[in-house]
């Protein structure tokens, strides 16, 4: 990282002048690229070939960013790491979503390919883009060189323009660019040093602030198109029902509805607005057969989990001896923990708006992976991956939803059917009743303290759904090259897919938190058994961390308790070897005033969980009145590495906060007969204004390379709370959500 640079080997930079005399760089994130396919702003700019970094002969600086905007902040972030190493101003460049290609697609990441999710953006474009950054630096400087018929060594860039240092002469990037794009790809770019960073480290304005706030933004819920129509679809009244027959006659016979086709996920009423096509919608008489989850209920499938639960599973960690050492334990606590299904409740419900030209087809929508619609669509359509054009829009929240990509496919559904763009909105009711949930979990744990109150066997067994067993067959298909047979992608897609469903391979999002913490006890076992309900599951925000963290973090505080433990000594004494995870616990236990005393009635919890290559510790501050709970402090510490813009990271963790806190204390989805019984806020309620704490966070200095930001608040707040319940009151909660278990136990 210091003065580091990289070799041809290491990355790819393509120089190329058009008429217009742009520079383009095309850094592949896997280690080498090509050119892709010119968007409007090459367009603009007079030339073809076109990459993350623009310049333009009239001084513009594209910057296309490969990861989506969901408010983390990726466009403010990235245009940094890339503004940095050429020195300009971040502000200066014009920051556009890229389109899905291949060539952003990367190996080397976590994830694999265009995709934005698992708290990766940062961590795996910290390089590249930098590269990016300092190869165009270097080639600005050397055809300024040569220009003045200097030595390189005599000039450097600086603030957007190429600097002569004895004469003070001076040329903006644009008018270097022809000039640059002939020069030599440069072997090694140098990387600055942390030391002489300008941008990077500095809370910089967000860059997607203004258009947010003035409207100019162009959200997926907001894209409008010449002649386009609007669909609402009348879906399947519970899981999985099939549609027998429809009666549309009197919604036909309605003003400015054009259409009633039906479609695999139902019947699409297309309209001129979306409100005409919404009443229309009310009146499609449709008839449904129940379907083999007609009978699902969340009591009879945790009582199932329980029964399973009591049997050995799989071991995914086997320390020491973990049933000996219980057996021989001074005391033993056993307990069972559950966690409900999830929505995802983004503020933006699902949408997108399709156009299906002949053998082509454009789609605008708010999607965390372009790859994956783009292949999703292709699968669908049967169509090249050239003729499908996927535009990226911003996004009202994602948090794993917009990850699965079936709302975009059912716009393309709909929209075969018409020779115009249909814009397809779901509701709220939709948007919940018909989401990929976070799995419903419960867990056995059994635990065991000898006679000097240290903690000497823990067992965790998880019963829960494999979410890569739903989504691999998908993912498989995304990441395989475009060249693949059809025929192939499925049968490796179904064969990944059995393999976790069966748990011969380990989902490694279900033991997550629970099979890889780091204290160091001598005797540990996690078992986990796969079960497969049929309900449909996906990434939510932590994924497992989420679940897991809760778990692991408030069964040791049962133990602390049970050894007459500090549960934060007894903490800090686990993590003796792990400098990372301890640092975090004790600034946090430190900022909070760990074992300060609090009125009556309140109490302090701890928690601290890794994720996402980040390190989180939380202190809640709580206090209870009857059947209520109040959360009036959360204090955080968070390791992130390198910290590329702190207000950002801030932001990041108090929006999880939230975010958790919301789960914690109130939500859950619970199905009767198959259909979830929330479906608007007033059931599956966010955390109010008024309910939310004080929150205070503290950023460790570090000079690691940047880990995850955008989910790692909130694994450690969940257990943090009810462990300041528990310190409160006495009273341990071991499910989710806590507010209605606290004010049924108080009732």
């Amino acid at each position: 990282m210091s003065g580091a640079g990289a070799s041809r080997r290491a990355f790819l930079v393509r120089a190329s002048a058009s008429a217009g005399g742009a520079l383009v760089l095309s850094l592949g994130a896997a280690g080498c690229g090509q050119g892709r396919p010119a968007t409007a702003a090459n367009r603009r700019a007079g030339f073809s070939p076109s990459a993350w970094l623009t310049i333009t002969p009239d001084d513009q600086i594209f910057f296309y960013l490969d990861r989506v905007e969901m408010g983390q902040g990726t466009m403010t972030s990235h245009a940094a790491l890339v503004a940095e190493e050429l020195e300009v101003d971040p502000a200066r460049l014009r920051v556009e979503h890229a389109p899905a290609d291949r060539r952003y697609d990367n190996p080397a990441e976590d994830l694999g390919f265009q995709i934005t999710g698992g708290s990766t953006s940062v961590r795996t474009s910290w390089q590249p883009l930098r590269l990016a950054g300092a190869c165009a630096r270097e080639m600005l400087v050397a055809a300024a060189a040569e220009k003045w018929r200097a030595p390189a060594g005599e000039c450097r860039a600086e603030g957007g323009a190429v600097v002569h240092g004895p004469s003070g002469r001076r040329e903006r990037y644009g008018a270097l660019a022809a000039l640059a794009a002939r020069q030599p790809v440069p072997d090694r770019p140098r990387l600055k040093d942390p030391r002489e960073f300008r941008y990077i480290g500095r809370a910089l304005p967000r860059l997607d602030a203004r258009a947010k706030v003035d409207g100019s933004g162009v959200y997926g819920i907001d894209v409008k198109r010449p002649g386009m129509l609007s669909a609402v679809v009348l879906r399947a009244p519970s899981l999985g029902a099939k549609l027998e027959g429809f009666d549309a006659a009197e919604a036909r016979a309605q003003p400015g509805v054009v259409g009633v086709v039906r479609v695999s996920t139902g019947v699409a009423v297309v309209a001129q607005s979306h409100w005409r096509a919404q009443r229309a919608a009310a009146l499609v008489r449709a008839r449904w057969s129940p379907g083999p989850l007609g009978g699902l209920d969340s009591d009879r499938l945790r009582a199932q989990y329980r029964e399973r639960a009591r049997s050995p599973a799989k071991a995914v960690r086997d320390d020491g001896d973990a049933a000996s050492a219980l057996a021989r334990g001074a005391k033993a606590v056993e307990a069972f923990y559950e966690v409900p299904y999830l929505a995802h409740a983004t503020m933006e419900p699902m949408n997108c708006t399709a156009h299906v030209r002949g053998r082509s087809v454009e789609v605008w929508a708010p999607t965390q992976s372009p790859g994956l619609l783009r292949e999703a669509v292709r699968k669908l359509t049967g169509f090249d991956e050239e003729a499908i054009d996927v535009h990226t829009t911003l996004l009202g929240g994602g948090f794993g939803r917009r990850l699965a990509q079936d709302y975009a496919v059912e716009a393309v559904e709909v929209a075969r059917h018409f020779d115009a763009p249909v814009k397809v909105v779901w509701s709220r009711e939709d948007d919940t009743r018909h989401d990929f949930y976070r799995p419903l979990t419960v867990n056995l744990l059994r635990g065991a303290v000898d006679a000097r109150g240290e903690v000497s066997a823990w067992l965790h067994r998880i019963v829960a759904q494999s979410i890569v067993s739903q989504v691999g067959k998908d993912w498989v298909a995304a990441i395989a090259p475009g060249g693949v047979p059809q025929s192939l992608k499925a049968l490796l897609g179904r064969g990944a897919s059995g393999l976790y469903g069966k748990n011969v391979l380990t989902d490694p999002s279900s033991v997550e938190a629970a099979s890889d913490f780091a204290y160091a006890l001598p005797n540990v076992r996690v078992e986990y058994a796969a079960v497969e309900p049929g309900v449909p599951v996906g990434f939510w925000r932590a994924v497992g961390n989420s679940e897991n963290g809760f778990v692991v973090e408030s069964f040791l505080d049962e133990l602390a308790h049970a050894g007459r433990q500090d549960p934060y000594e007894l903490r800090r004494a686990l993590l003796a070897g792990a400098p990372r995870h301890r640092a975090v616990l004790e600034l946090a236990a430190r900022k909070a005033g760990w074992g300060s005393p609090l009125p009556r009635g309140s109490g302090r919890g701890i928690a601290q969980v890794k994720s996402f290559g980040s390190y989180c510790a939380q202190v809640v501050e709580a206090s209870v009145e009857g059947g209520r709970v109040k959360v009036d402090r959360v204090v955080c510490a968070i390791d992130c590495g390198l910290v590329v813009n702190p207000d950002i990271v801030r932001a990041q963790v108090e929006g999880a906060v939230a975010f958790g806190l919301s789960a914690a204390l109130h939500q859950q989805i619970t199905f009767r007969a198959g259909l979830a019984a929330e479906g608007n806020f007033h059931q599956y309620p966010l955390l109010r204004m008024n309910e939310m704490p004080r929150v205070d966070v503290h950023l460790v200095d570090s000079r690691e390379p940047p880990s995850g930001v955008g989910e790692v608040g909130l694994p450690p707040v969940a257990p943090a709370l009810a462990n300041a319940i528990f310190a409160a009151t006495g009273r341990r909660l071991r499910s989710l959500p806590l507010a209605p278990a606290l004010a049924r136990e108080a009732g």
